[in-house]
């Protein structure tokens, strides 16, 4: 298939890593490869060369073939930040908010208030602190990744205790990173990665089916 020029979409576009297309359609990558070379499911190359898949052409490719797949394109990025420093909760709303993206941001100070708003916010992504009077981040994390309705959430933890032990038990836990506080800017924005979901319209992007 030739390459295709990106006009069609939009800043606001939502596109999925190779890792959460094959989550939200319950195959694996390589099957996502797959059909990517037989030109079923086309993919963009973004402007630092990262593969990603478009959730119209994605919703597109599940309603013609059948398959499972739950997204609302049509809001904004959400991402719900938990924890008990009111401070660094609205430090980080703030800095969101100024990404030149449409991006909702819910806060709560502890885990019990965590389970109720992750299932009427339904977060696309979750800042996580470890250490909270309760119910601390390792058990919202493992919540969150054994009920089947959040499982799919994007967990990014923050501790203000950072060794190698508390690293390894909340990535056991489901979270995809561990950062340091006080937290750094760009090391938080590069992980939360937002050209996973919306794509700097440059021209110079491709479809890709590799």
């Amino acid at each position: 298939m030739k390459n295709q020029a990106l006009g069609k979409y939009t800043a606001r576009t939502i596109y999925l890593s190779p890792a959460d297309c094959a989550l939200r359609l319950n195959v694996a990558t390589v099957t996502l490869r797959k059909w990517a070379r037989q030109g079923l499911l086309q993919a963009v190359v973004t402007p630092g060369g990262h593969r990603r898949y478009a959730v119209d052409e994605v919703a597109r490719f599940a309603a013609e073939h059948k398959l499972p797949f739950h997204l609302d394109t049509n809001s904004a990025l959400r991402i719900l930040i938990i924890d008990d420093d009111v401070q660094l909760c609205r430090y980080l709303a703030e800095l969101l908010g100024r990404q030149g993206q449409e991006i909702n941001t819910e806060q709560v100070h502890n885990g019990f208030e965590a389970g109720h708003r992750l299932h009427t916010f339904k977060p696309d992504i979750v800042l996580l602190d470890l250490m909270m009077p309760g119910i601390d981040g390792y058990q919202v994390c493992a919540a969150i990744k054994s009920d089947v309705e959040t499982r799919h959430i994007r967990v990014i933890a923050m501790t203000g205790f950072y060794s190698q032990d508390n690293i390894d038990r909340i990535i056991q836990a489901g979270a995809e990173t561990c950062l340091a506080k006080p937290i750094d800017r760009n090391g938080l924005l590069e992980k939360i990665d937002l050209h996973r979901y919306a794509v700097a319209m440059s021209g110079t992007g491709k479809v890709h089916n590799d």
